[in-house]
């Protein structure tokens, strides 16, 4: 009796400690949420601090003087450009919408991240040039059939729904959806269709689209072509194309789930205070196929670019022939410079390998692989993937159902039951089993995503999770955009994409153009380059100080020159990749000297090649224009001995034994340098 107390007394207590243990876990559960709830800032920080995970970031110098030649002539502004500022505010007599509009005109545009900003810049200016109520255009890569979580609208999937109409409330009236009257016969297809292209002049919508708005009150634009309006207007409609930065400078935010991920990625990659480039390959599938650059690749990656162009060429797309020789096209500068070329030129230029390089874009075409030499360069080199969490990228999705896959995943077996009445039924022994019969082919058997090749001519179409897959990109892209457009260097590796057309770094040059446009973009000349890779092809990485000096001389004139390469060959095909001059003006009048006194007339042929003759307003000239405290100063750096000859050394161990110049050849090297310059 006395041990059965002793169990009983045992009993009771345990069943005391597990209730303590769960009143205490509700505690706690509950502390943390009240935690969660109310210091919403601190955890942010809290967070940012320890998501550094991955990324150790390895520097040989710590402490990098801003005020060192090195320094200004690396990552400083470039002074030729300093006096352009972004102007794209409307003329005095620009009028206001009129509250009777026209109609409604509702607009479903396909396309990529670049497509789809080209496009709605076009239709905010169709909407003002038919006084119509400009319905929120719909994105079709983000619908909810896509996969995609049904927290979000098209449109705000990607961008601020409130911020773009509150930001065009002066120039368009904007709505988020039609009336109910219109909705109805929308869904029994009765609005009136225009597929339009995107050299579609103002003529054509006032001669063809507005009588057929005025007389049903409504029309779908569906825009499948980078947009839906001609990039170069006729000169009084300037209006028109300084709206056009409007909409895609200030209008278009994107929604504060990605703007707040994009900052947080910034303020990793500049927790050290170091700066930063940040580098766009451009090494697409459909950007390869469409020049003809599949033998610059290896095994299958070479036959899904051929594959791809033979889709192209059946479509209209490509004129050309199937076969192509790769090398001429990458000679006449048709072809992206691969990530090895571009870590040469820039440790040959003199960013040390310990500078940091933000990947954006995507993964690359062709794999991991082609990144290894820009690896052994540059020991900092990261993406989105190494400055964010797998949870803080899922939280940009919202809630997304699970797609059940199409195929089976597992492999299929034979019962035991069955192989056993297979090997009574055998016959007499010894005797061999006959040949299995053949398997069915799963998913599991196929080497990765390209195993369709060897199975069939024709792609396999799309699944659900490819096209959420896509839809996802649009958010890394995004993000991407953001850190490229504040990087404090950005370099394209290419810049067209798959139909011919500026990509998503055109993109970004013009919106660094207008927004900064002292920030340095390297605007290379990919034949140029290639015609000096090629001087010292066997031997790029041990250069001589003559090759050197004219890498830097190239890169230097890419930050100026570059501009009217674009002016002539991406601004025709895309507004925004070039917005000069309608979307800037100078802050320095027409009577003013000019700062960059060592060569007044190379200045005066910058701001002439450039157009800009509209001086800024007053409030803008109070901002004096920076001025360097001399041109040599700035562009000589004697003591620079690392971004000469020596230039692949690294930390752990030299991935490449550079000659050490002495004092006296640098000095001619900088010399010969900045004479270029003032060339």
């Amino acid at each position: 009796m006395k041990g059965e107390g002793k169990m009983v007394f045992f009993k009771s207590k345990m069943k005391w400690v597990g209730l303590l243990g769960i009143f205490l876990s509700v505690f706690s559960l509950f502390t943390h949420f009240l935690l969660a709830r109310y210091t919403e800032g601190g955890a942010s920080h809290y967070q940012a601090s320890i998501t550094i995970f991955s990324w150790r970031p390895i520097f040989e110098n710590s402490d990098l003087s801003p005020n060192s030649p090195l320094y200004t002539r690396l990552w400083g502004p470039v002074r030729q450009l300093q006096f352009l500022h972004p102007q794209a505010n409307p003329g005095g007599d620009y009028a206001a919408p009129i509250l009777q509009t026209t109609g409604f005109v509702f607009v479903r545009i396909r396309g990529g991240f670049h497509e789809i900003r080209n496009s709605i810049c076009d239709v905010v200016v169709i909407a003002r040039l038919f006084n119509a109520t400009l319905v929120i255009p719909e994105i079709l890569s983000t619908t909810s059939s896509k996969g995609i979580s049904s927290e979000f609208k098209s449109f705000a999937y990607l961008y601020n729904e409130d911020q773009f109409i509150a930001a065009l409330a002066k120039d368009v009236t904007i709505v988020k959806t039609l009336p109910k009257n219109l909705k109805g016969a929308r869904r029994t297809k009765k609005i009136p269709m225009f597929r339009v292209s995107s050299s579609a002049s103002p003529y054509f919508y006032l001669h063809n689209v507005l009588p057929v708005l005025n007389k049903h009150s409504v029309v779908e634009l569906v825009i499948s072509d980078g947009g839906c309006l001609q990039t170069l207007l006729p000169p009084n409609l300037e209006e028109y194309q300084r709206l056009r930065c409007r909409v895609a400078f200030h209008a278009l935010t994107f929604r504060l789930e990605v703007q707040e991920l994009a900052t947080k990625i910034l303020n990793r990659l500049r927790a050290r205070r170091r700066p930063f480039i940040a580098y766009y390959p451009g090494m697409t599938r459909d950007a390869l196929a469409y020049y003809g650059c599949g033998e610059l690749f290896q095994d299958v990656h070479t036959q899904l670019i051929q594959h791809r162009r033979s889709w192209m060429i059946k479509r209209g797309i490509v004129k050309g022939n199937l076969s192509v020789n790769s090398a001429e096209q990458r000679l006449n500068g048709s072809c992206p410079l691969m990530p090895e070329e571009i870590g040469i030129l820039l440790r040959a230029y003199g960013y040390s390998w310990d500078t940091i390089i933000y990947i954006s874009g995507g993964e690359v075409f062709g794999g991991q692989k082609k990144l290894i030499p820009l690896h052994g360069m540059f020991e900092n080199i990261v993406d989105r993937t190494f400055l964010s969490t797998g949870w803080e990228l899922s939280a940009l999705y919202g809630h997304e159902a699970n797609l059940v896959d199409e195929y089976q995943k597992t492999r299929p077996f034979f019962k035991e039951e069955m192989r056993r009445d297979s090997w009574k039924t055998s016959g007499p022994r010894p005797r061999p089993l006959p040949p299995p019969p053949a398997r069915p082919k799963y998913p599991y058997n196929m080497e990765g995503w390209w195993g369709w090749v060897a199975e069939s001519d024709n792609e396999p179409e799309s699944t659900v999770t490819e096209l959420r897959m896509n839809a996802h990109k649009l958010l890394w892209e995004a993000i991407d955009y953001t850190i490229c457009v504040e990087a404090d260097v950005f370099v394209p590796g290419f810049d067209r994409d798959g139909m011919g057309r500026p990509n998503f770094a055109s993109l970004v040059m013009g919106h660094r153009l207008y927004q900064s446009a002292a920030f340095k973009t390297y605007r290379l000349d990919r034949r140029e380059v290639v015609k000096l890779l090629e001087e010292t092809r066997d031997h790029l990485y041990e250069a001589n100080h003559t090759w050197i000096t004219s890498v830097r001389r190239h890169m230097r004139k890419a930050l100026v020159e570059g501009l009217a390469h674009d002016s002539t060959k991406s601004k025709p095909q895309s507004f925004l990749s070039h917005p000069l001059p309608e979307c800037s003006c100078s802050r320095r009048g027409p009577t003013e000297t000019s700062f960059h006194a060592s060569s007044p007339s190379t200045q005066s042929q910058v701001e002439a090649s450039l157009g800009v003759t509209h001086p800024c307003p007053a409030w803008m000239k109070g901002e004096r224009i920076s001025q360097s405290r001399d041109e040599r100063e700035e562009d000589l750096d004697e003591n620079d001995s690392s971004s000469s000859g020596f230039f692949f050394r690294h930390s752990v161990g030299s991935h490449g034994d550079g000659e050490i110049p002495n004092k006296e050849d640098t000095q001619m090297e900088d010399q010969e340098e900045l004479e270029g310059a003032e060339r």
